[in-house]
């Protein structure tokens, strides 16, 4: 009898335990055909070069004693896998959580394929890996944008001061690079300080993250939400008046009961990162008004969120997202609405990451969501 076909597409880079101890457990399912990213793709989805080259990485695969057959993708962006698949006929095609998206769900329901998604478990007691880890060997965090986002720009300030509410997220998993996690920010974060935010000021450390990625000439500044939400623990609300840079002030907060209830109420859906190319700043629609719904619905969502009010909170939510796209209008395409389609009656409140066009869907929601991904709120650091 024949055995099952089992097809799992990544890029392989610095391969690790979490790696392997993922081929084998998608290969308890059958014969296991591995594909990867070209170098190519691996560099237009991720912004660099893999460290292992595709010949190299094909050959560290193919070694592995679980897998059947290892193949380099033909295809581009992040389904560049299509040709193999076709080619394949698998009867499961296999991810792990933070490789799950809609689109491989859908593409795969199409071409009847069973899909499965798997926890990311390490093996025995060996430590939790990821390439984003063994890159880094940092544990700098990564930020999420709640509400506010582009009123730390002085082209949409001008028009109206607002808040832009961060929080600072542990690098608990391996989040998509160009995903509007503030992941360049970050990256100059380990440029600076190597594996971890040193111990002092907040604000004096987020204004030399903030210079060290700004230096005298940049043409197009990264807002400064990004150094401060990666720099601050917690829940931040960080105002802006009218054409600065820099906040007026900064408000946190680090209560227990409501940084747990908002960790539980979030959930992530990856869209896969933004591709080369991508841009927001044209056709866009920043006006008074505009402006002035990004501000409200911020404020609404700080207080609904001290109040712990789920329902405020992802109407505010929501609010934030639509004043957005008003102003943004690239933020979003057709691909990612029909993912937002799916998902919207399964929550209260809806946005995306950072700048959209790709990233991670956030949903606000009371009830688990199927294969999204958890984030833990980066804590009050203790000197």
């Amino acid at each position: 009898m024949n055995k099952k076909k089992v097809f799992v597409s990544g890029c392989f880079d610095l391969l690790h335990s979490g790696h392997v101890a993922f081929l084998n457990e998608a290969a308890d399912y059958g014969d296991l055909y591995v594909c990867i990213g070209s170098d190519k793709t691996v560099n237009n989805l991720k912004g660099r070069q893999p460290v292992n080259n595709e010949n190299e990485r094909k050959y560290m695969i193919e070694s592995l004693k679980c897998v059947y057959q290892c193949r380099v993708n033909t295809g581009s962006g992040i389904i560049d896998f299509e040709n193999e698949l076709n080619d394949i006929q698998p009867d499961f095609f296999i991810v792990n959580e933070d490789g799950h998206t809609s689109t491989k769900k859908d593409l795969c329901e199409q071409k009847k394929i069973e899909y499965k998604v798997l926890k990311r478990i390490p093996f025995s007691n060996l430590p939790p890996r990821s390439t984003t880890a063994l890159r880094t060997n940092s544990i700098i965090p990564f930020r999420i944008d709640l509400a506010g986002g582009w009123l730390d720009q002085p082209y949409v300030s001008k028009y109206h001061p607002g808040a832009v509410l961060t929080i600072s997220i542990e690098p608990t998993i391996e989040f998509n690079n160009r995903s509007g996690m503030a992941s360049s920010t970050r990256n100059k974060a380990i440029e600076l300080w190597k594996v971890s935010i040193p111990n002092g000021n907040y604000e004096q450390l987020a204004k030399i993250l903030f210079s060290y990625e700004n230096p005298p000439g940049t043409k197009e500044v990264s807002g400064s939400q990004d150094s401060i939400g990666i720099v601050f623990p917690g829940l931040n609300k960080i105002n802006y008046k009218e054409d600065n840079y820099w906040p007026s002030s900064i408000e946190s907060v680090h209560d227990e009961d409501v940084l747990s209830w908002l960790e539980d109420k979030l959930y992530l859906l990856s869209l896969g990162p933004r591709e080369g190319g991508y841009n927001v700043l044209s056709n866009t629609h920043i006006n008074q008004p505009n402006a002035k719904a990004l501000a409200d619905a911020a404020d609404d969502c700080w207080k609904s969120i001290l109040n712990k009010d789920i329902n405020a909170f992802g109407k505010a939510f929501l609010n934030s997202f639509h004043a957005q796209i008003k102003m943004f209008p690239n933020m979003v395409d057709a691909s990612i609405m029909e993912m937002i389609a799916q998902f919207k009656d399964q929550s209260l409140g809806y946005k995306l990451s950072g700048a959209g066009g790709g990233g991670y869907l956030i949903l606000v929601s009371d009830k688990p969501i199927e294969n999204a991904i958890k984030i833990k709120i980066r804590r009050k650091d203790i000197f």
